[in-house]
């Protein structure tokens, strides 16, 4: 038997094989030994070389069985995706043992010690979380102080949304346009009037009461519809020949994005109501939306401009050539091509635009970070504020993850290179 440890082949498949798994069963049993039992299996040695025993058992093991097309299907495909060369065998190995250290105390914070059952503070002994907390707080979070007696609008109005998004896959395509429109610009007002009140015989709710994970989503939904058509018109003014529309939108944009957005929401609720006439108010909520939506139409148009400027001449020609005009070609032709190209870049300003929604708290609007900063600071839920981040970062990354899986497979749907 010729076993080159120098170069490992398929000749002596097995051997390697089986050495090489040895080393890396015996690195991962030198580590579990130690982070759970606190054995170190390796104290012999001297202890800085003890510390990285299990990832030099694993490198050389891995090594070992880095066999190329060894014609086991599993063993290919390990190194393929784990053990292409020694750094990616580090790094696998690194990650491994992360995890495996830092994971299962999480779980039994998160879960497995965690309190369920109780109605407040004192019921959570174990010392994992206290999932009490965000329980007994759970309606202030997802509605603010909207008053409970009428709750009920906030639901109705966000049960119509859903409703009406679904019922446009279904539309009739020549009714499409119109059904679009009415969603995206007579519904908003609709909805706005079933949460205010004030009309119908609804009882008025100021907007200071509104809040909670209700309010991010209103912020975000205006923010996000609105944006967009900004954006794309501003990205159009940019490239325009036109030097007073050209000129007016790079000084839009740029403005709009050398400042940062709590310093665009502090002069949204402080000096804006300055330089308006006596006797004229705007609601805190109104300007809040105004000034982020501003802002991220700045955004918007930069990414829409890289669309834009990504189609080759030809397709301009080519519109022209047909005897199209400014509008008809850039509706029908350009701006369909290049917001395809990108969708990603769309995507990331709509996520940053809701993870910025947190930011508000500087005009006195508590969303759902703004209610777990105020629960935190009862005096009977002192000393609760990681449960309630931990709530709110959970919610946000849903709401973030359904938005990229969306795009994503929008841009698959998309894609003319299939």
């Amino acid at each position: 038997m010729n076993i080159n440890l120098i170069k490992p082949n398929k000749e002596n498949l097995t051997n390697y094989v089986s050495i090489g798994g040895f080393l890396v069963l015996l690195g991962f049993i030198d580590f579990l030994a130690n982070t759970f039992f606190n054995l170190n299996v390796t104290g012999f040695l001297p202890e800085r070389l003890s510390y990285f025993m299990p990832i030099i058992f694993g490198t050389i093991g891995l090594y070992l069985i880095r066999i190329e097309f060894s014609g086991n299907r599993l063993l290919d495909k390990i190194n393929t995706n784990f053990n292409s060369s020694n750094f990616n065998a580090i790094l696998s190995l690194l990650v491994i043992f992360v995890l495996i250290k830092f994971v299962p105390p999480l779980l039994n914070w998160f879960i497995f010690d965690a309190d369920f059952i109780g109605t407040k503070k004192e019921d959570c002994t174990s010392g994992g979380a206290c999932w009490v907390f965000v329980k007994v707080w759970l309606n202030r979070f997802v509605y603010g102080m909207y008053p409970d007696a009428e709750q009920w609008r906030i639901n109705a109005a966000f049960l119509i949304l859903f409703f009406l998004v679904g019922a446009s896959f279904f539309v009739p395509v020549k009714f499409k346009k119109y059904f679009l429109g009415f969603l995206l610009f007579i519904y908003p007002i609709i909805g706005l009037k079933l949460i205010g009140g004030g009309d119908f015989g609804l009882k008025y709710v100021e907007t200071g009461a509104w809040g909670g994970l209700s309010l991010t989503f209103i912020v975000s939904a205006f923010a996000l519809i609105l944006c967009f058509p900004i954006g794309m018109f501003l990205a159009l003014g940019r490239r325009s020949n036109l030097p007073a529309i050209k000129y007016s939108s790079i000084g839009f944009i740029e403005l709009w994005r050398g400042v940062p957005l709590i310093t665009v929401l502090f002069m949204s609720a402080v000096m804006f109501p300055m330089f308006l006439p006596d006797g004229t108010y705007v609601d805190k909520l109104i300007r809040v939306l105004i000034a982020i939506t501003l802002f991220e139409a700045a955004y918007m148009a930069e990414v829409i401009r890289g669309g834009l400027q990504a189609l080759p001449k030809g397709q301009y020609d080519a519109a022209k050539s047909l005897g199209m005009g400014y509008w008809r070609m850039h509706f029908l032709i350009i701006l369909p091509q290049a917001l395809k190209l990108v969708i990603p870049g769309i995507a990331n300003t709509f996520l940053a635009l809701v993870k910025d929604t947190p930011l508000i708290f500087v005009v006195g609007l508590l969303e759902l970070a703004g209610m777990v900063n105020l629960a935190k600071t009862n005096p009977k839920w002192l000393g609760m504020a990681m449960e309630g981040y931990v709530f709110a970062g959970l919610v946000f990354w849903v709401i973030c993850y359904a938005m990229s899986r969306y795009s994503q497979n929008l841009e698959t749907k998309l894609s003319t290179e299939r």
